[in-house]
């Protein structure tokens, strides 16, 4: 008989083992509040010719936005409305403008008028500004201060680690005659080169792989040292300029972004330039980089890849150092008799007040060597019915005056670096110049500000597409040897797939 329990008594019950422990789970840190900062701005709005005939503004070479917006892209987010500068996109590219003929005058005007995509009825008028190129070795020598943020928020891939080896491009196209400083922002400012032989590689590379990041940040203090060498440094008819590569987080020192602003603007009038770039994500102060650009004759870019790092470093660093017209204003009156509505595409904060354009106390823009500006208006022309509101009753009927084929007339100021005088520069735009279809270098200029105003919420196209906008910028994609407008279509895609479109389907059949 087997063992077991008595005859007759119930088998005993056995207890339920013990259930396990709970598993400890893990702590996730906190993520970094997003503490980015940009200037907010409305678009431009349509004006009516006759009440308001003239358009002041100064010229704008920044960069930096298109790369930022390329950043989020590529993060998988649709950027900020006010992350989006129109002219700042349209910028990014080369439009292939003719340069001048020789340097008697820095750059050349082109105008061309079209039809505008997103509505045929209006016409779109683009100006080109093309600088006069300077080869490498004919540039002045250079005083160049590297201002590199160090604080403990520079640590990431995409700031410190990516600035050190964007910097390191540059080195190998420094010659002999320039010199070179390192100052470094953190806890407190430090020098890591004093001013140096530009072709003494090895000792600036060795400098900057020294470069680590730790501690907050005090961009007062590092400013004012980076001056100091710069004023040590300085070369006289030469190129005098600070590069401040941060992450924008001025958070210790100088904490008033007025004070700041005139610290730079006091550097620019003792000949001494600002060039700012921009690292990183979750912090990055846009608004406050691109006025210490401004203010300081300088341009601003925003470096999100080793690729963008070479475009701004190594393949535009004529046009980054060397500036060819200083305080460059244009101002276009447009003929009531012809043009019933204008609106001025992008350039927002960059507008002037009329009697700015005349006053050559007032700061605007700067042009490098071989840089092109592109400004683009949109017309509705008299008789074409695509008017936006009602003219007034008693506003003055337009007199017919010998000009009467004039669209508009351009006027441009400029001052050659150094001087004090600005030079006027004047030319006609005319119906003759009206072309049924758009050249190559305007239809993709309209594409890239369709995608802007696309991303800024499309208000000002017409219901233009995604595709649309696509299609444009395939037909137009031209040369492209370094490959920006290919990827432009890219971020046309997937920029259409974050905001839950799909490209449209096409029959095969």
């Amino acid at each position: 008989m087997a063992q077991g329990a008595p005859v007759g008594m119930p088998a005993p019950v056995m207890a339920p083992p013990p259930p396990p422990a709970p598993m400890a789970m893990p702590v996730m840190p906190a993520p970094e509040p997003n503490t980015e900062n940009y200037a907010a701005f409305d678009d431009n709005t349509v004006v009516r010719t006759a009440e308001q005939p003239v358009s002041t503004f100064s010229i704008d070479v920044d960069t930096g936005s298109y790369s930022n917006v390329r950043r989020m892209l590529s993060y998988g987010q649709l950027p900020p409305k006010d992350a989006v500068r129109v002219e700042e996109m349209i910028n990014y590219f080369d439009y292939g403008y003719p340069g001048p003929a020789d340097r008697s005058q820095p750059f050349r005007i082109s105008t061309e008028l079209a039809p505008a995509p997103w509505d045929a009825r209006r016409v779109l008028m683009q100006v080109g500004l093309q600088g006069y190129e300077v080869p490498r070795e004919q540039i002045p020598a250079s005083n160049l201060v590297f201002l590199i943020d160090t604080s403990g928020s520079m640590e990431s891939p995409d700031k410190l680690p990516l600035l050190r080896d964007s910097f390191r491009q540059m080195v190998p196209r420094l010659r002999a005659q320039d010199r070179v400083s390192i100052v470094v922002y953190a806890g407190s400012a430090g020098l890591v080169l004093p001013p140096t032989p530009g072709d003494r590689h090895g000792e600036i590379l060795d400098a900057l792989g020294k470069l680590s990041a730790g501690g907050s940040t005090n961009g007062g203090e590092g400013i004012e040292l980076a001056y100091a060498m710069a004023k040590q440094g300085f070369v006289e008819g030469g190129v005098n300029r600070i590069i401040l590569a941060t992450d924008g987080d001025f958070n210790v020192g100088i904490y008033d972004p007025r004070a700041l602003e005139t610290r730079v603007e006091r550097g620019r009038k003792d000949g001494i330039a600002l060039t700012t770039l921009g690292f990183g994500r979750g912090n990055y102060n846009d608004a406050l980089a691109e006025r210490l650009a401004d203010v300081g004759n300088g341009n601003h870019a925003y470096i999100d890849n080793l690729m963008e790092a070479r475009k701004v470093l190594v393949e535009e660093l004529s046009s980054t150092l060397l500036t060819i017209a200083s305080d460059v204003k244009i101002q276009v009156e447009f003929n009531p008799a012809q043009v019933a509505e204008y609106r001025l595409v992008g350039y927002e904060n960059r507008q002037l007040a009329r009697e700015d354009f005349n006053n050559d106390q007032v700061d605007a823009g700067e042009i490098g060597a071989g840089h092109d500006v592109t400004a683009i208006y949109e017309l509705c022309l008299v008789g074409m019915g695509c008017e936006s509101s009602d003219p007034l009753r008693y506003a003055a009927a337009p007199a017919t005056a010998p000009q009467a084929q004039e669209l508009a007339f351009l006027k441009l100021r400029y001052k050659q670096p150094g001087s004090d005088s600005s030079v006027l520069v004047e030319q006609p735009v005319t119906r003759r110049q009206l072309r049924r279809e758009a050249g190559e270098s305007l239809r993709f200029a309209a594409a890239v500000a369709a995608y802007a105003d696309l991303l800024r919420g499309g208000r000002n196209t017409n219901g233009y597409t995604w595709d649309q906008v696509e299609a444009l910028a395939r037909g137009a994609r031209g040369e492209d040897p370094w490959g920006y407008r290919g990827e432009f279509l890219q971020l046309v895609a997937q920029a259409r797939s974050l905001s839950g479109n799909q490209p449209a389907q096409v029959n095969q059949e």
